[in-house]
């Protein structure tokens, strides 16, 4: 498995309609207006939304690849985190897809899917 880049993630992110990026603090984050929906928070940890009642789950799966917040103060955010390393490209653009369509509205989500079924 190839290690997964932060070029990578932001360039499959950006085809993503609505999709912005932008860089805070030398950290490189995908938006939806001004949710952001993917950040590059530490060195190979990925950030991403996530529904966080589910979070707990997520992480017991694999706790070897997926970790609670890094930050203390995103506990109260939909959010969750992957060691970019413990993840291929394919599921890479699963996890970003995902925190897309959790946050980008449902009918733009909809017609997005809609897109790609016709493929």
């Amino acid at each position: 498995m190839n290690v997964v880049s932060v070029d990578e993630v932001i360039a499959y992110g950006l085809t993503l309609p609505r999709s912005t990026e932008g860089v805070v603090r030398g950290r490189r984050k995908l938006y939806i207006g001004r949710i952001v929906y993917v950040a590059h928070e530490a060195e190979d940890i990925l950030g991403f939304a996530h529904p966080k009642e589910w979070r707990e789950a997520l992480v017991d799966t694999d706790p070897e690849k997926f970790l609670m917040p890094i930050h203390q103060g995103d506990l109260r955010w939909n959010w969750a985190c992957v060691r970019m390393d413990r993840i291929g490209a394919a599921e890479m653009r699963e996890l970003v897809l995902d925190a897309w369509a959790f946050c980008v509205p449902k009918s733009v989500a909809e017609a997005y899917a809609a897109t790609i079924s016709r493929r």
